[in-house]
């Protein structure tokens, strides 16, 4: 195929939940100003092989939003709409200090640019959960104790004792991958500049560590906001890039905010559709 039977895209790498390059997790952002098959931004998401790659339409009001992984479409994801807002604010997209976000699955999402720092406030809904029974079985395959469960509508959640032992898991991730759930976190109470931990897993649908995950924190922000009696908390999530978010809880609805720093920004080449 030559290139004259290609369409050309503007696409940005951003790493989001971060406040400097190489830190939070890195996702793709390709806005669009007309339709897109599903099939050309799957393919263009298992060629990034970023964990998310976001898909915006800027031909719709509110402005279309679509996430994939390398392997499946999603739900929600919080750090690629975190990217997507950093890109639209900052690469001449639009003016103003707030974006809405249509989805198909999640509703409309708000982004706000905060006035007195470097960040973005999402406005996300809050997930609804379920205690569930710790299986014999999860032990092993975590390689930690665990505390206590909890299933959300997509993940499931798993209270470990300390915040050590969350950073310190190696979960069998061959076993994960048949669970019936997108992801695992694994959880922990934390103290000083943090009031939890956690780490997110997700080899079903692509991903085998997510570096952070803002979709995971409108689960964890209902989970500890009842443990610790307070509606906002500050959470680390502790992979190897770490990335930090705070999180308010306000009735049905997450405020998850965080900074990001766009890394990249080029042109795909993709065929005509």
């Amino acid at each position: 195929m030559g290139i004259e039977n290609t369409q050309t895209l503007s696409m940005f790498q951003v790493d989001a939940f971060s406040a400097e390059l190489f830190g939070g997790n890195p996702a793709a952002v390709c806005p669009l100003n007309a339709p897109l098959s599903a099939e050309i931004m799957q393919a263009i998401a298992a060629e990034n092989n970023l964990a998310e790659t976001a898909f915006v339409r800027l031909d719709t009001h509110p402005f279309e939003l679509r996430w994939f992984t390398p392997t499946t479409e999603v739900d929600l994801c919080g750090h690629a709409t975190l990217a997507t807002a950093h890109v639209l604010f900052n690469q001449g997209y639009i003016t103003g200090e707030s974006i809405h976000f249509q989805t198909l699955r999640s509703g409309v999402l708000s982004v706000q640019r905060e006035k007195q720092h470097a960040g973005y406030v999402m406005d996300f809904p809050a997930d609804t959960l379920n205690p569930s029974s710790v299986l014999s079985s999860w032990h092993e395959a975590i390689g930690a104790p665990i505390l206590e469960a909890a299933e959300g509508s997509s993940d499931l959640i798993l209270r470990l004792d300390t915040p050590e032992s969350v950073r310190e898991a190696a979960p069998d991730l061959s076993v994960l991958k048949r669970w019936p759930y997108r992801g695992v976190i694994l959880t922990a109470k934390s103290s000083g500049t943090f009031d939890f931990v956690s780490r997110f897993f997700g080899p079903a649908v692509g991903v085998d560590e997510d570096p952070v995950t803002g979709s995971a924190h409108t689960s964890l922000a209902v989970f500890w906001a009842g443990k610790l009696k307070k509606s906002r908390m500050s959470a680390f999530q502790a992979s190897s890039r770490g990335g930090n978010i705070v999180c308010e809880l306000k009735g049905d609805r997450v405020l998850l905010s965080g900074e990001a720093r766009l890394y990249l920004k080029g042109e795909i080449y993709v065929p005509h559709h």
